[in-house]
């Protein structure tokens, strides 16, 4: 039996949402596109399965559509936080099951999640974080928030802990952090389990608190 496509709703055509389009083309999901603007319509026909000049925020519009049948909606109208939240707000009265919203602002963020959108997006603070953690910490490749409390690290491996294994350091007990995975030069290696030897330039995947984060950053490595 084939595997059912994903359907994905993608509502708005900026720089965030074209670049969501082109993405989700790349992994093979069944894109419909919507825009006011002909001209960004135009531009993503070739690349979305269905690309449409509409208005989201009309009702009778979104039905015929059929969207409430998708699996996700985006909603990437952030720039026109009127559009975004009513396009929204309709998407959840009509039944689609989950809503994503780009939110520009933090009361843009506070009234989306009123009105019942199922998960807030902030590309650009985002970037803005993983980046400063970049520039703070030479030891921190990548970061990623997963919440207020929580994130995932990429952090280089130092001469502290080279040729030490997992179960010698334990991380776990001295810092409340989980390594998740290293990275050896191309090998990956997930669940890594007590005996693996790290060695200086290893990429660790860390999930913690971030103050649990920031003690290994500092103290372990």
């Amino acid at each position: 039996m084939a595997t059912r496509l994903k359907q994905i709703g993608l509502i708005g055509l900026g720089n965030f949402g074209g670049s969501l389009c082109k993405e989700f083309a790349e992994l093979n999901t069944e894109i419909l596109a919507i825009d006011r603007n002909e001209d960004r319509v135009d531009a993503y026909s070739s690349i979305a399965t269905h690309a449409v000049v509409a208005d989201s925020t009309d009702e009778g519009v979104l039905k015929s559509l059929g969207v409430r049948n998708f699996d996700l909606v985006i909603v990437s109208l952030g720039d026109d936080i009127q559009s975004s939240i009513l396009t929204t707000l309709v998407l959840k009265e009509i039944g689609v099951k989950t809503v994503w919203a780009k939110a520009q602002s933090k009361y843009h963020r506070m009234v989306l999640e009123k009105i019942g959108a199922d998960r807030i997006i902030h590309p650009e603070r985002d970037i803005a974080k993983r980046l400063a953690h970049h520039v703070v910490s030479e030891k921190i490749i990548d970061y990623i928030e997963l919440s207020p409390e929580h994130s995932i690290v990429e952090i280089f491996a130092t001469k502290k802990v080279n040729r030490k294994t997992l179960g010698e350091l334990d991380i776990r007990a001295k810092y409340g952090c989980n390594i998740v995975g290293i990275k050896k030069g191309v090998e990956i290696i997930v669940s890594p389990s007590a005996d693996v030897e790290l060695h200086e330039g290893d990429t660790l995947i860390v999930i913690g608190t971030n103050s649990d984060l920031n003690r290994f950053e500092e103290r372990g490595l």
